[in-house]
């Protein structure tokens, strides 16, 4: 890994997101390849690094919005996850993914990058509602993602899987119009 500080595009006290790296292919397929992240994701099956690593130089030139996600708390800025938009522009939306390294996990920084990934969406790049599915056994992803300001809003039945089993997926949403508490975007830009 590069050892050169971050870009941070924006943060919060605990957390920031910055560019997806290409430099960072191997700490993003570690994370990718742990068991309780492909269970999360429905996902049966693991990648080779040398896919993965194909797979980053198209992702890297796509059209999605993706960011590394850091956690800022200690004296480095420390790249502990991913977040990504998958954008339609013809009706101004995207369905959001995240993924967090194990180290990451169970102390709030999931839901804060989703925050600040959905600032982004609303301030920077206009969309108007942004979408997810989660897995309904994923009851920690689901608050999570409701504290980060996402609603539910629907079930796909029996349309995925957690540990072998069938189990329905959770549609959430988030609307601009609703985004309510502190913009680390709009602090960028204070007003005179």
């Amino acid at each position: 890994m590069n050892d050169h500080a971050p870009d941070l595009w924006i943060s919060s006290p605990t957390c920031a997101l910055g560019p997806y790296r290409a430099d960072l292919v191997e700490t993003y397929w570690r994370w990718e390849q742990d068991p309780a992240l492909m269970v999360g994701y429905g996902r049966q099956s693991p990648e080779s690094l040398e896919a993965r690593t194909e797979g980053i130089a198209h992702q890297l030139r796509g059209s999605n919005i993706r960011f590394t996600v850091y956690e800022v708390a200690g004296e480095r800025s420390v790249p502990v996850g991913v977040t990504t938009l998958l954008p339609d522009d013809a009706v101004r939306t995207a369905e959001f993914v995240i993924m967090l390294g194990k180290e990451a996990r169970g102390r709030g920084l999931g839901a804060e990058a989703t925050r600040l990934t959905l600032d982004y969406a609303f301030h920077v790049s206009a969309l108007r509602m942004v979408w997810l599915k989660v897995l309904a056994p994923h009851t920690a992803g689901i608050r999570a993602y409701e504290r980060a300001g996402f609603r539910l809003a629907g079930r796909l039945r029996e349309s995925g899987y957690w540990l072998g089993q069938v189990c329905d997926e959770v549609l959430m949403d988030a609307l601009a119009a609703d985004f309510a508490g502190p913009s680390a975007v709009k602090a960028l830009f204070p007003e005179k």
